[in-house]
């Protein structure tokens, strides 16, 4: 795992505090988690993405995009959008670069999704919606899936603007994972926007 700094849930100590106090103590680690596909192509630390920025842009993309989806549940694509990559406050960014099998991934991140959430009140709904957005079989979690994907290459996007990668590699292999046209022009936009 790369990070800006250690979890701050080992700094409580014995005591952890009420169930909120430990999830949200191991959740805010996201923010310290960087993107680590972005360090290995040279984003340098202070200019890359954490977790948390990526799990906000994906979040705030949702929200603005929902209105031309009405036939999704708002409130589950917004949990589902918050909690997709919770699991990494303690298995880290996991690339493709790791050569990590998809199961071990899934597995790991499933074991860090139940310490984290299953101490809470009504955490074992969003345990079962972390897992529903793994399963990808409901129109909400294809969807933030889909946001997933287009947040990847708009952040790409960014990077190239600010003249540190050639993002054109990331708009081509999202492209073909984005099924709704709406999506489909966004990656478009922004493509057009930075090849000036």
């Amino acid at each position: 795992m790369v990070e800006k700094a250690g979890i701050p849930v080992d700094l409580l100590g014995e005591s952890r505090g009420t169930s909120l106090t430990e999830a949200w103590f191991e959740i805010v680690h996201l923010k310290q988690v960087y993107r680590k596909g972005w360090l290995q192509r040279g984003i340098a630390p202070e200019l890359c993405e954490t977790v948390a920025d990526h799990s906000f842009g994906n979040a705030i993309l949702c929200l603005l995009l929902l209105p031309e989806h009405p036939e999704l549940d708002p409130y589950k694509v917004l949990k589902l959008a918050l909690i997709h990559d919770l699991g990494e406050a303690y298995v880290g960014d996991i690339t493709p670069q790791d050569n990590v099998d998809p199961a071990v991934k899934s597995e790991r991140e499933s074991a860090a999704i139940d310490k984290i959430l299953s101490k809470l009140p009504g955490g074992e709904d969003l345990v079962e919606s972390w897992h529903e957005y793994e399963n990808q079989q409901t129109a909400e979690s294809k969807f933030v899936k889909q946001i997933d994907r287009l947040e990847f290459a708009m952040q790409a996007g960014v990077y190239g603007q600010q003249g540190r990668i050639d993002p054109s590699e990331f708009f081509d292999a999202v492209a073909p994972q984005l099924k709704s046209e709406a999506l489909q022009r966004e990656l478009s936009a922004i493509r057009a926007l930075v090849k000036k």
